[in-house]
């Protein structure tokens, strides 16, 4: 680890700060570089509207189930190997699907690029508190910000790609990203190899166990899950509702989709900076609940009134994401702590999120009303405030309760 130093706050870290702002921008392009042009991509996989289903489940669900691996990898492996490994295998997915004819080998060479992404996502934070743990609330903005960004460049640029020269090329394009994130990882390692031993100890069964055990851990993973509950299930639904409640067309409702996105910037660039300036974080969970509960009951009650201010409240109710994140780090005093926390919380986190979707999903096709949708929306409001009840005391979750506040490190 490299400590900061007035004059020298990047020294030594050049590779590692390049490395985190590439993988964050890798981490969304397999995800959003479909969905634009899943109409030319089926004119030769044949999808079915069953494979389409398990195509939007594939995310949550995979960034789940590796999320949850990653920290048993990278005991084994090291952080930067796992994390490399990861990206390989994100880039490796994104090609191969691009020459698949059929629907199961375009499914599974996708669940390979997101296992990469799973990954990655769960390795990023103990790697900035590895870092820059004098930068924490920083690059925790920085990365946060890009991978919120690099999400709106895919849905612009692949239809335009795949109309000019095909649509396998274009969803093939953004594993150049993966590889190049490889690049400063992989030089990090051979500048330091003579003196760094494995980064992480195999003994850490007793800290996962302390972290799984504390109420914290429990209320960062259901800010995540709240999160991904309203994200996943906006994305795959609000589109739909909008047109279908509100009467917006289908033009309206892609603009105000692309609405609800770019609010997800603003917390992503300022959360991380509350988060280590703020004695008590429950604030923030209070003011996600009510965003929440406020968009829901707008869109429940009065849906035709102010519909843009709405889905703007809606929109602002997953900033737990990027808070989250920060939190992983901020509630942590070791790396393994870290690497534990950021395995549950984003793992199990994903897994509730998976189910929005696929239960609204399942409750639509028995019923036309977007009532139960609205409602489900409405209690992880809810549940946002009572996790917020918890976090109102400052612990750290992988052995030393402390006193109010916490002692923290510099932002």
């Amino acid at each position: 680890m490299i400590p900061g130093a007035p004059g020298r706050i990047w020294a030594g870290r050049a590779f590692a700060f390049a490395g985190i702002v590439i993988v964050a921008a890798s981490m969304r392009t397999a995800v959003a570089s479909v969905s634009p042009i899943l109409a030319l991509i089926g004119n030769d996989v044949h999808f079915t509207p069953f494979s389409v289903g398990i195509l939007g489940m594939l995310s949550p669900v995979a960034f789940s189930v590796f999320g949850l691996a990653a920290p048993w990898f990278a005991r084994r492996v090291g952080l930067e190997w796992a994390l490399m490994i990861g990206v390989f295998l994100t880039g490796v997915g994104q090609i191969l699907r691009a020459f698949s004819s059929e629907t199961n080998a375009f499914l599974g060479w996708s669940v390979v690029a997101l296992a990469g992404i799973g990954a990655s996502n769960v390795l990023l934070p103990p790697l900035i508190k590895k870092y820059f743990p004098d930068r924490v609330a920083f690059m925790s903005a920085l990365y946060v910000s890009v991978a919120v960004a690099s999400t709106m460049f895919p849905p612009l640029l692949s239809a335009p790609l795949a109309e000019a020269i095909n649509w396998r090329f274009s969803i093939a394009s953004w594993a150049i990203i993966a590889f190049v994130a490889i690049i400063p990882w992989a030089a990090l390692l051979i500048r330091r190899r003579s003196v760094d031993k494995p980064t992480l100890p195999h003994h850490t069964h007793k800290i996962t166990r302390l972290v799984w055990k504390s109420p914290t851990s429990w209320a960062i993973t259901l800010g995540f899950a709240i999160a991904s509950i309203n994200a996943y299930t906006s994305f795959a639904w609000l589109p739909m509702m909008l047109q279908e409640r509100v009467g917006m067309t289908a033009a309206q409702t892609g603009s105000s989709l692309a609405f609800y996105v770019l609010l997800g910037l603003a917390p992503a660039l300022f959360a991380p900076i509350l988060v280590a300036r703020m004695k008590n974080v429950s604030f923030l969970y209070y003011l996600s609940s009510a965003s929440l509960l406020a968009g829901t009951t707008g869109l429940l009650l009065i849906p035709h009134t102010a519909t843009l201010l709405w889905i703007a409240l809606l929109g602002l109710g997953p900033l737990l994401f990027p808070v989250c994140l920060v939190l992983i780090n901020y509630r942590t005093r070791t790396q393994e702590g870290s690497v534990a926390l950021s395995g549950m919380a984003q793992g199990v986190g994903y897994a509730i999120g998976a189910l929005g979707p696929l239960g609204v999903g399942l409750i639509h096709a028995a019923t036309p009303s977007w009532t139960p949708m609205l409602l489900m929306m409405m209690a992880t409001g809810v549940i946002a405030a009572f996790a917020g009840f918890i976090m109102r005391k400052n612990v750290m979750v992988d052995g030393t309760a402390v006193g109010s506040p916490a002692p923290l490190p510099p932002a």
